[in-house]
């Protein structure tokens, strides 16, 4: 066998030292590369969308804000690519090209609707009770995009004088009852979600009279629409519905796949249809 010199010493302690280095470089990456394919790998969402009015390529321009308080308060605006031209075709989400929300910081006031098309300018109109700070959200999904179940979010802020009947956020709690009547308890555990894990919210759907909810009515293509919005930095979550849409409701539960990207307080706005009319239910929920 051949007696290894100096310089093959030197090479062998360059070799072991980058493989070394590597291990720890390797070691110290690792964690933070699994989180991100794992956050990656979930479908339902692992973002904190809507804190930009620029996402993806996408920029909100705004033509006609909210400056006053009232019913069918006037909303305009455009949505523009890449290229600084009006975007007007969209994948349908939800049966609806562009959804559109208004949530107050509060989230006293909270508002789902979609815009129609008018020339390049998307238009809408929302009922706005009460001045203070609100945020507005326009929510689609790219013709081009490689994940269609995660669509882009423009949150843009605005704010209307006068005096304000703020309110504060309430507390987490696992029961609500809708405008409507309807009782809507959350029934998975843990009662704190942990943070950027995919987790299935159970919520239990109760007529006024108690009666469990077998069934519900489609709406937008889907037994219900769920979005969630961080109490503080007002970015979206989205959640997306596990029964298909009509299907048999077991002892009135309806399911959610979620994901949440920011330790604190979400509120959770539920939309659900039965007995032809739409409800909405709003419950608060920690992450950590």
């Amino acid at each position: 066998m051949r007696r290894l010199s100096v310089t093959d010493w030197i090479f062998a302690l360059v070799a072991v030292l980058v493989v070394a280095g590597g291990g720890v470089v390797l070691f110290r990456s690792t964690p933070a590369t699994v989180h991100h394919q794992q956050a990656a790998a979930v479908v339902p969402a692992s973002h904190s969308d809507g804190l930009s009015e620029v996402e993806g390529g996408y920029r909100f321009e705004r033509v006609v804000v909210p400056d006053a308080r009232g019913t069918a308060v006037p909303v305009a605006f455009r949505i523009l690519g890449g290229d600084g031209k009006p975007v007007t075709r969209f994948l349908d989400n939800q049966t609806k090209q562009l959804h559109f929300f208004v949530v107050r910081d509060d989230m006293f006031v909270f508002r789902h609707v979609h815009p129609v098309l008018d020339g390049d300018t998307w238009r809408t109109s929302v009922d706005l009770p009460d001045g203070g700070a609100y945020r507005m959200f326009a929510e689609f999904i790219p013709l081009d995009t490689k994940d269609p179940r995660h669509p882009v979010v423009l949150g843009v802020p605005f704010s209307l004088a006068g005096d304000t009947a703020l309110a504060p956020v309430p507390a987490p709690d696992a029961r609500t009852v809708t405008a409507t009547g309807y009782t809507v308890t959350r029934v998975d555990e843990p009662a704190t979600l942990p943070l950027l894990s995919e987790r299935s919210i159970r919520l239990a759907v109760r007529t006024p009279d108690g009666t469990p909810v077998d069934r519900l009515e489609p709406h937008l293509g889907a037994n219900g629409h769920m979005t969630g919005f961080h109490t503080m930095l007002l970015s979206a979550t989205h959640m997306h519905p596990v029964e298909p849409a009509g299907a048999p409701l077991i002892d009135g539960e309806l399911t959610f796949r979620s994901v949440f990207a920011e330790r604190g307080e979400y509120r959770l706005f539920l939309e659900f249809s039965h007995g032809g009319k739409l409800h909405t239910a709003a419950l608060t929920v920690a992450v950590a």
